[in-house]
């Protein structure tokens, strides 16, 4: 039988730049969730390894071919596993590339969670987390697909309780911005990590807790795209809007709202009066434990 599993988008509640290790690499401190917002994976028995794309999104990753990460994913759980058999996947593209909001690593978790059903593999969270920190820092915290406390590089992923029910709309204004020219260009000091608890009970309360913390990447990201700080006026400015802030390195955006039917009234709202943007609206989503496990 095909096995599905929604692949997230990852939102940074806030993100703290708070180091760098000798080898590059920024440290983090980061409380991520995800919207119910995001791409879909099936996959079913088959004797290769293939993959096809489809969905709004998907002509950007055309020019990926083999090296899709969910190809990759699938080629990495195959030989860890010495696995034979092979699969047909299918993935429905609905978020854009090089947004911020953790796609490609939202879909290669997707296909490690979707694969492990597949191929009935005895494989838990922590060792598939081992084996997305090889695809990429922001695949574990996708594997879990629930709110986590992220630090080190994104390796180090923690369970951060669950969030209160709240409405959610991204806006990415069809800018592609590359995480590594946006770490590339800020020139702030090191920020210090902001965990906290207990989780605020409402949406109110939540962007209320986010205000004292923020996105230390943004002001990068707007000396490289501009538009990132018009998204975020706008953003502000719609009724019911809670909290604005970029996700990620951007150059997607994202506004709390009350509840879902607000987020979608906002995302309607915007939709009209800017046509060329990619706008969606959603809740929290918080994949199960060990979902997809036998």
């Amino acid at each position: 039988m095909p096995v599905a599993v929604f692949a997230p988008a990852k939102i940074n509640l806030y993100l703290h730049v708070t180091g760098r290790r000798a080898d590059g690499y920024h440290l983090l401190d980061s409380l991520v969730a995800f919207a119910a917002i995001g791409d879909n994976l099936t996959v079913e028995p088959d004797a290769s390894l293939s993959l096809t794309v489809g969905g709004p999104e998907a002509a950007p990753l055309a020019a990926l071919g083999d090296d899709n990460l969910v190809l990759r994913a699938a080629r990495l759980l195959a030989g860890q596993a010495g696995v034979g058999a092979g699969a047909a996947m299918f993935l429905e593209k609905n978020l854009p590339v090089a947004a911020g909001v953790g796609g490609g690593s939202s879909d290669a978790a997707a296909a490690l969670l979707a694969l492990r059903c597949l191929w009935t593999l005895s494989l838990d969270e922590r060792a598939l987390c081992s084996l997305g920190a090889k695809l990429g820092a922001d695949v574990p915290a996708c594997i879990y697909g629930r709110a986590v406390w992220v630090g080190g590089v994104g390796e180090r992923v923690e369970p951060a309780g669950a969030l209160p029910d709240a409405g959610v709309l991204l806006v990415n204004p069809r800018r592609a911005l590359p995480t590594a020219a946006v770490f590339a260009a800020r020139c702030e000091r090191f920020g210090q990590a902001k965990r906290f608890a207990p989780m605020p009970r409402d949406a109110a309360g939540l962007a209320e807790t986010l205000t004292s913390r923020r996105n230390e990447l943004t002001d990068a990201a707007i000396h490289l795209v501009p538009e990132v700080d018009t998204v975020l006026a706008q953003l502000r400015a719609l009724p019911g809007s809670l909290l604005a802030r970029m996700s990620g390195s951007g150059a997607t955006c994202f506004a709390l709202f009350g509840d879902r039917a607000a987020a979608e009234r906002a995302r309607a709202t915007l939709a009209t009066a800017k046509p060329g943007w990619w706008c969606a609206a959603g809740g929290f989503f918080a994949r199960p434990a060990e979902a997809g496990h036998r």
